[in-house]
């Protein structure tokens, strides 16, 4: 896993171990990014249920301002950690030792971009598009079971685009107001 452009190129990140860690690929971290690439400069990113971080951190390489990472895991938390020290990114970051819901219902903060990429089977995108703050035009880029068929509007945000990667969706949400 690496750092596919920008100031950090080519660094590799570390990812926890574990039966629950989906790394994103390469190819479906580009379909991600392809979304996102004209809103990045400058933007406040959300990378919620963060694992590794490789997310946020591909996004602060890409132009982002700054990031917020949030996961429950203490492996993944200590694993975000070191991949923002070795990438350089972490005075431009916080990292959360909490669940992604959870931080979405204490903190106000509003976000440009958000990546969401919750544990498969645990029904979180919609509570989660549902309390999320975004900024009027902010993104939110979901990944997903490819099976999982999410609601054209949620939460003031309406569906945008949808790819499909073998058994993995990415739908992408807008707040249009």
């Amino acid at each position: 896993m690496r750092v596919i452009t920008g100031t950090a190129r080519g660094m590799k990140l570390e990812a926890p171990y574990g039966l629950d860690v989906r790394p994103t690929s390469d190819k479906i971290k580009e379909a991600v990014f392809s979304a996102v690439q004209f809103d990045l400069d400058g933007a406040n990113v959300l990378d919620l249920f963060a694992g590794s971080g490789q997310l946020g951190i591909e996004a602060l390489s890409r132009g982002a301002k700054s990031a917020v990472f949030t996961d429950r895991s203490k492996k993944a938390v200590s694993t975000v950690i070191k991949n923002l020290e070795k990438t350089g990114f972490s005075a431009v970051s916080k990292v959360h030792f909490t669940d992604g819901l959870q931080y979405l219902r204490t903190h106000d903060e509003i976000f440009g971009i958000a990546f969401i990429d919750p544990p498969y089977g645990k029904n979180l995108i919609v509570p989660v598009l549902e309390a999320l703050k975004l900024e009027s035009g902010g993104k939110a880029v979901c990944e997903h079971e490819a099976d999982v068929e999410l609601p054209r509007a949620v939460g003031g945000l309406t569906l945008e685009k949808e790819y499909k990667y073998g058994n993995t969706r990415i739908s992408v949400y807008r707040n249009i107001t």
